[in-house]
């Protein structure tokens, strides 16, 4: 992992701030370009820990993007040197916790804020109603994207066919039918616990 200074502490809030307003079908949609930043270029985290902290977030009850909380938890642990045995270790992971959060919060919020009540006053308009269904299917294009980051990661695992079966089949499954989502994570922990995946 990557020795992280002040002036990257910077960068990882600034990177949030641009991925905040990219994040169009919530945070999980960036998940690619977080982890072509932070895994593959600065080399701040490993695919482990990116994993796990996308996995984890999604699991935990709660909003999809605790995951980026996480993201933020290991790259700031990972620069105190991995270990949460020190005060050192701990102001570090709470500060990438925080930045990432705050990073991924505020722009979005402030132009969701700004953005709902145009909407709101204008959704008559015929270029508002374009708009929003056109926005439909980037959404589902980010979101198969990150499937396919995460699929990927475990392609040269001798089983790794079991994990692109599963994420068609749930694809297939979201697209045809109204089954809730909560109900396809729960088969998926299951498929999970019992190794078949």
């Amino acid at each position: 992992m990557s020795v992280i200074s002040n002036f990257d502490w910077l960068g990882l809030i600034g990177h949030f701030l641009l991925l905040s307003l990219m994040a169009v079908g919530g945070a999980l949609s960036t998940a690619p370009e977080m982890h072509r930043r932070l895994v593959g270029h600065e080399a701040w985290l490993s695919d482990t820990d990116f994993n796990a902290s996308i996995a984890i977030g999604q699991a935990a009850p709660g909003p999809n993007m605790l995951f980026v909380a996480l993201v933020g938890w290991h790259i700031g642990l990972n620069a105190a040197g991995g270990q949460l045995s020190s005060g050192v270790a701990w102001v570090g992971a709470f500060t990438g916790a925080t930045l990432a959060m705050l990073g991924m919060l505020i722009p979005s919020c402030v132009l969701t804020f700004v953005a709902s009540r145009w909407g709101h006053h204008n959704r008559d308009k015929r270029g508002v109603r374009a708009f929003k269904q056109g926005m439909a299917p980037v959404v589902v294009a980010l979101l198969v994207s990150t499937g396919w980051l995460m699929s990927a990661a475990h392609s040269g695992e001798p089983q790794a066919w079991r994990l692109w079966v599963l994420s068609l089949l749930v694809m297939l499954i979201v697209w045809r039918t109204q089954v809730h989502l909560l109900w396809l994570l729960g088969a998926g922990a299951l498929a999970g616990a019992l190794g078949w995946i």
